[in-house]
């Protein structure tokens, strides 16, 4: 009876011990995502190997471009905004048609032509489309060290534009007045389907699509590590790249962390989080960005959503009508700088856009969309991403290990809290409530961005974190 009882204990034993290997092994072969070998290109994928060559590129624009706009410009048709509306409706025409004067009358597209050329471009092409990116040396180097190579990916509606503030506090940051402890060689390029980079020719180009690309620029570049920044889209495409090549990527900041695999710890600290801060790891400042939530989460969800309900079903449809008319395309880029940067802006009738932007930074991102022809491709990226549910992707249900920086800006349509962040982003080394600051980080706060990526960057390699993952 007893040899009976310690053969029970014995395969008992055995059981959880597999039980044990099986998490700690599975575990451990789930932590990686796999590289997402595609063709983007039009018809069959040729015999020939990829040309991997990459060359210097330049923005350009004719008199016939140009000629084109005004004339689209000048035969604009404007609805009457209903009286006191302001924003609430989205881009009010009266204001509208402030921008468009502006553009026809002051705004200069061949000097702005000249500003996005101040750094070095170029392409190359990677699973069959052209890839653009800008690529900006640091001028000069303290002594004795060596620039770290820094990916920063874009969003929607934004374009490779929104950097161009910060690459000098990132590549120079002495000359700007930031620790120059840590120096940067900063790589942005546009998604595929975005700006100057070639839009995919077949379905199913998502984030994962993105980051294998750009994990293959980047190791094309010569960079075997490097860091990652991202928000918008660049937030989710930057995380994949993390879960593709955890041992390449030394260390990842985003200004935006959505986490989309909820829980049940998470939906009870929905309802008892006000109350119970401390027990679910909330700080003062996520209380009060996140409560009362039918307001300030579910509300503003449901109010915001819309344009991303259409992009993920029929963007076709609506990216017609934009891509025709680039008084449509203002005002339908418009309107998410002026609730991104400050969902309060809609009670102003001009959305408040310069209070925080000036229209030539504004019009010039709506240019890289108007002469490109991309707004269509760039709405393609939400059905390609949405389209399967969301949670339903390898991708959201793995971690990340990687080291992650996390600055949370006071006006991004939703907040995250660290304590919900770390489920999903494991090695969180930095999370920070910044002061002020919304969607558009890059473009609206870049000192703000810079010094935060300066200090994560310092406490990842003082303490050498990448290499304890």
């Amino acid at each position: 009876c007893s040899s009976l009882a310690d053969i029970m204990m014995l395969e008992l034993f055995l059981v959880l011990g597999a039980v044990i290997i099986y998490f700690l092994f599975s575990k451990k072969k789930e932590e990686r995502l796999p590289f997402k070998e595609g063709w983007w290109g039009k018809g069959e994928k040729p015999d020939a190997e990829e040309d991997t060559t990459i060359r210097p590129f330049k923005v350009e624009t004719t008199e016939e471009e140009l000629s084109d706009l005004f004339r689209r410009l000048d035969q604009a048709r404007f609805t009457e905004p209903l009286e006191n509306s302001c924003f609430h409706y989205g881009t009010n025409s009266v204001y509208l048609r402030k921008v468009v004067s502006y553009w026809k009358n002051q705004f200069n597209w061949k000097k702005q032509v000249e500003v996005l050329n101040k750094y070095p471009q170029f392409k190359t092409k990677i699973q069959g489309i052209d890839i653009h990116f800008v690529h900006v040396k640091p001028p000069r180097l303290p002594e004795g060290q060596s620039a770290k190579p820094l990916l920063m990916v874009h969003g929607w509606p934004g374009s490779f534009y929104e950097f161009y503030k910060i690459i000098p506090l990132l590549t120079d940051p002495a000359s700007h007045g930031l620790s120059d402890e840590h120096v940067f060689e900063v790589i942005c390029p546009s998604i595929p389907g975005y700006g100057f980079s070639e839009a995919p020719h077949k379905k199913d180009f998502n984030s994962v699509s993105a980051a294998s690309v750009f994990y293959e620029l980047m190791l094309r570049l010569g960079f075997n590590e490097f860091y990652a920044q991202g928000g918008d889209w660049g937030w989710l495409i930057c995380t994949n790249l993390a879960q593709i090549a955890p041992n390449h990527m030394k260390g990842l900041h985003l200004n935006l962390a959505s986490v989309t695999n909820m829980g049940f710890i998470h939906l009870l600290s929905i309802l008892l989080g006000r109350y119970l801060p401390g027990l679910f790891g909330f700080q003062d400042e996520d209380v009060r960005r996140m409560f009362p939530f039918l307001k300030k989460g579910l509300y503003r969800i449901l109010l915001e959503s819309g344009y991303a309900h259409i992009q993920a079903t029929k963007p076709d449809t609506v990216g017609c009508g934009l891509n025709d008319s680039p008084v449509g395309l203002a005002a339908y880029i418009l309107e998410k700088f002026s609730t991104w940067t400050d969902l309060e802006f809609h009670n102003l009738e001009d959305g408040g856009l310069e209070r925080k932007f000036n229209l030539d930074d504004l019009l010039t991102n709506i240019m890289i969309y108007w002469v490109s022809g991309c707004i269509v491709s760039s709405m393609r990226f939400y059905k390609e991403n949405l389209q399967k549910g969301i949670g339903k992707q390898k991708h959201e249900r793995l971690t990340v290990q990687v080291p992650t920086g996390i600055a949370s800006f006071p006006n991004e349509l939703i907040h995250t809290p660290q304590a919900w962040a770390q489920k999903k982003y494991t090695n969180i080394v930095s999370f920070r409530f910044m002061p002020r600051g919304g969607h558009f980080a890059a473009l609206e706060e870049p000192e703000l961005l810079a010094e935060d990526i300066l200090q994560f960057v310092g406490k990842v390699e003082k303490e050498q974190l990448w290499r304890k993952k």
